[in-house]
């Protein structure tokens, strides 16, 4: 498989700037990303990922890099910044730039609540789970700062957003049941808001061209509709309109396949009774 050379930019993030290094140095060694895995002991593709910074490596890495390359401890010291970053420059691009501008958002979520809607503990829960090698301190660091995201549906003209949320989601349990009894009631509260509508897309709807990831519209100001979507590791920007527009057909498919919002209130009410903690048996 062949890995394209994302454009990087260093100057901007230090994510970037740890991937544009290790591919300076790699290139400048005239190594190949198969013998670099074969010397540091990590796969071509999460090389690959490192080098995109779609991804930071595990805390063993930089210093083999160091070794490899004969740069002191550079790669160790690039990481100790990168890792205080809360978002990788690929998603730092969408919330920063393109979320925080728009007029209208969109999302369908498959896999868990969107992390605008997300309570702390559930994100603190979600999160956890995601970065299980990552410190208290750095799991606090991301937790805040998707809280910080949340202030935009706050403002005094929040964007009009539109959210269908697969039914796996207000099923499948993260973290204690009391955790998600409180997402699912925030849920009824937050569709409640006038500038925000909620959808259910039931098991019954059955296969879709959107399952197993989550995608978003992002409408705004003079520009056109652009589209993200985004696997369990990764995401995509989508600015081609032609492929804009397939996922533009796909979202309006799913919201004409999902509950009303009155029909998606009511599931959510029954799922949030699901998530009743149990009572201790009595003695």
């Amino acid at each position: 498989m062949t890995f394209e050379a994302r454009e990087l930019t260093p100057d901007r993030s230090a994510r970037d700037l740890f991937g544009a290094e290790l591919r300076r140095h790699r290139e400048t060694a005239g190594m190949s990303l198969r013998r670099l895995s074969e010397v540091v002991n990590y796969s071509k593709s999460q090389l690959a990922r490192i080098e995109a910074a779609e991804s930071l490596p595990y805390d063993d890495l930089p210093t083999k890099l160091d070794v490899c390359f004969g740069t002191g401890e550079l790669f160790a010291r690039l990481h100790a910044v990168a890792k205080k970053e809360p978002f990788p420059g690929k998603y730092r691009r969408v919330i920063s730039e393109i979320e925080s501008r728009a007029t209208v958002i969109e999302e369908y979520a498959s896999a868990t609540i969107p992390g605008l809607l997300q309570t702390r503990e559930l994100a603190q829960e979600s999160l956890r789970f995601g970065n299980p090698y990552a410190s208290d301190a750095e799991v606090e660091s991301l937790v805040q700062a998707r809280m910080d995201r949340q202030a935009l549906l706050e403002r005094p003209k929040p964007p009009r957003c539109w959210f269908i949320l697969d039914e796996a989601v207000l099923r499948r349990p993260v973290g204690e049941r009391k955790v998600m009894r409180q997402q699912l009631a925030y849920l009824t509260k937050a569709g409640a808001r006038p500038h925000l509508t909620l959808q259910v897309l039931p098991f019954a709807a059955g296969g879709h061209a959107e399952a197993g990831g989550s995608l978003m519209l992002y409408t705004l100001p003079r520009q056109p509709l652009t589209a993200y979507e985004e696997g369990s590791h990764s995401g995509t920007v989508i600015e081609n309109q032609s492929d804009v527009a397939a996922r533009r057909e796909n979202y309006d498919l799913l919201r004409a396949m999902a509950l009303s919002p009155r029909d998606s209130e009511a599931m959510i009410q029954v799922a949030m009774e699901d998530w009743t903690p149990c009572e201790p048996p009595q003695t």
